[in-house]
């Protein structure tokens, strides 16, 4: 779906001073954000990062079922990821594959933090992350569209989780990968609640000079504030729109 250029190319671009989309190194790609888009649901949202598209919906609480995975002490968080078949330009088998069921995984432990869980023993909070299409940072963009879902059923949280990929690229930091980044550079995703500075995900799916990952911190941490404010900004004119709809605009 993204940009097809070998490995040399891309070398000399990047060596040049510039990204093979035109962004500056610390720029995001477009971000798109609505919140409330499935009506058989207690909270759901559509997040966008240039190509990438992820809807994500959360039901619950509910009855924990099976009831024997139940914790009489807090609320189990469920979380599955999967992407649609249509969702890359080869037709992907409807089957999870174990790397929909890492992330999945992923995904709840970067949630958990956030979320007051102890409100609810034996019960089941289920949050659905469907990828409708991929460019690079599905992960976080999942994380991103979990995080408004959630906020949005009203679960209790301590703060919004924020998620960005940072990449290391011959020597460059770059900011929220495209595909052709994904897969030629050392890929960092971060995930945090801001307003803590508390970092709920941290990973390194290649090798990177370990000097260089105080910057990649600060680098991310930076999107990430970007990112956070829109996800406030859009929970902000949800609710002032549901506000008007319930006032008749008064």
């Amino acid at each position: 779906m993204g940009l097809k250029i070998s490995e040399e190319e891309f070398r000399r671009i990047m060596e040049s001073g510039k990204r093979v989309d035109g962004r500056a190194w610390d720029e995001l790609r477009p971000i798109k954000i609505r919140i409330g888009v499935t009506e058989r649901a207690e909270g759901s949202a559509l997040f966008e990062m240039g190509k990438t598209r992820v809807l994500c919906v959360v039901r619950g609480p509910m009855e924990c079922i099976p009831s024997h995975i139940a914790d009489p002490e807090r609320a189990i968080l469920d979380v599955a990821y999967r992407m649609a078949t249509f969702s890359t330009e080869e037709r992907k088998s409807p089957t999870p594959s174990r790397r929909e069921i890492e992330l999945s995984k992923i995904i709840r432990e970067a949630l958990e933090p956030a979320l007051f869980l102890e409100e609810y023993p034996r019960m089941m909070i289920k949050v659905y992350c469907l990828v409708l299409q991929a460019d690079a940072g599905t992960r976080t963009a999942s994380i991103n569209a979990a995080s408004l879902a959630l906020a949005h059923a009203g679960i209790p949280m301590r703060d919004l989780v924020t998620s960005v990929a940072v990449g290391y690229c011959y020597g460059k930091i770059v900011v929220d990968l495209c595909s052709v980044e994904d897969e030629l550079c050392a890929d960092v995703p971060i995930a945090m609640m801001p307003s803590y500075r508390k970092i709920t995900l941290l990973q390194a799916d290649h090798r990177l000079p370990i000097d260089r990952l105080p910057e990649i911190l600060e680098i991310g941490t930076k999107a990430i504030d970007k990112i956070y404010q829109l996800q406030k900004r859009a929970l902000r004119e949800m609710y002032a729109t549901t506000t008007r709809e319930i006032t008749g605009g008064e």
